[in-house]
């Protein structure tokens, strides 16, 4: 269960969290059509920040534009009701949830002039795939379900609809005895994750999926910053699951997921089967970055 806080901001207005509902004919909840975002806010020393907050909410509003709904309101108004949301619910540390749907209107696909609303919510979450996960690694199956076409998902959106695919893929995962899924492309190359971004370490390169078929994740860019900044060569290229089970290290990114090893992909072990030198100390250096104890990174950070 999601551990309720105080207060939900819907429509420039907090409500109560068991008060914060929607009509049962609301078009988003028939349809799938929402745009979303996850972000994170880390303790640190200075108080409660939020990673990267404009890049999310500049992502958001692209989600927004390109299916073609006018969000009511601002970055800069969304900007503040995500800053008020952590402080008027005094969180130290927590994930955040805003969410553009369009509302109860007219049925049917065209919502014609239907009212878009945004709510944002805020609460505790932990490392979405285990501690262990973060410090030993997670087991991987390749999916059975491909990540959609691009010309039928336009995968820069983050919408509400898509991620029936995910779960369809990590239902699927989860029931064999793995901790995630790893979905290939319509040609068969390696996507993502059923929510992350993908990387592996091979001979001493590290190398990702480039942006043609894959959500273009803010973590995801953040690790290639961090990498190239310590001069490690980055590739984004297309690649086989084959390759990457002969990989040194795998690792998965995003929001939710922040930097999770992978030490086993269908049954293959990914190089000595545990985190290697690289993940890990990307992984150092994101966590401290997070936590404000890098100051090279501190624009990253938004204090609330």
């Amino acid at each position: 269960m999601i551990p309720k806080t105080k207060k939900i901001w819907m429509d420039g207005t907090f409500v109560d969290w068991d008060q914060a509902t929607v009509h049962v004919l609301t078009h988003s909840l028939h349809y799938g059509l929402g745009v979303f975002e996850g972000i994170r806010c880390y303790n640190t020393k200075s108080g409660p920040a939020i990673f990267r907050l404009g890049e999310h909410i500049d992502r958001l509003f692209s989600s927004a534009h390109i299916f073609l709904i006018d969000i009511p309101y601002t970055k800069s108004e969304i900007t503040r009701a995500v800053i008020e949301t952590v402080r008027v619910n005094k969180m130290r540390e927590c994930y955040i949830r805003p969410l553009v749907y369009i509302g109860y209107g007219s049925m049917g696909l065209y919502p014609k002039d239907n009212p878009v609303s945004v709510s944002i919510a805020v609460w505790s979450w932990g490392a979405y795939l285990g501690d262990d996960g973060i410090t030993q690694g997670i087991r991987v199956k390749t999916s059975s379900f491909i990540r959609n076409h691009v010309n039928a998902s336009m995968t820069r959106g983050k919408v509400c609809g898509y991620y029936v695919n995910s779960q369809l893929a990590k239902k699927e995962a989860i029931s064999c005895g793995y901790d995630e899924a790893l979905l290939l492309d319509t040609e068969g190359y390696v996507s993502e994750g059923s929510g992350e971004n993908v990387f592996m370490v091979r001979n001493g390169m590290l190398k990702t999926t480039p942006l043609t078929s894959i959500l273009e994740g803010i973590t995801r860019n953040s690790v290639i910053t961090i990498a190239r900044d310590k001069k490690i060569p980055v590739v984004e290229e297309r690649f086989t699951r084959d390759e990457l089970y002969i990989a040194d290290e795998a690792f998965f990114t995003g929001t939710a997921a922040e930097v999770t090893p992978i030490r086993e992909l269908d049954g293959r072990r990914i190089g000595d089967g545990k985190p290697g030198p690289v993940t890990k100390d990307i992984q150092r250096i994101f966590f401290d970055i997070v936590k404000g104890k890098n100051r090279k990174y501190a624009s990253w950070l938004t204090k609330v």
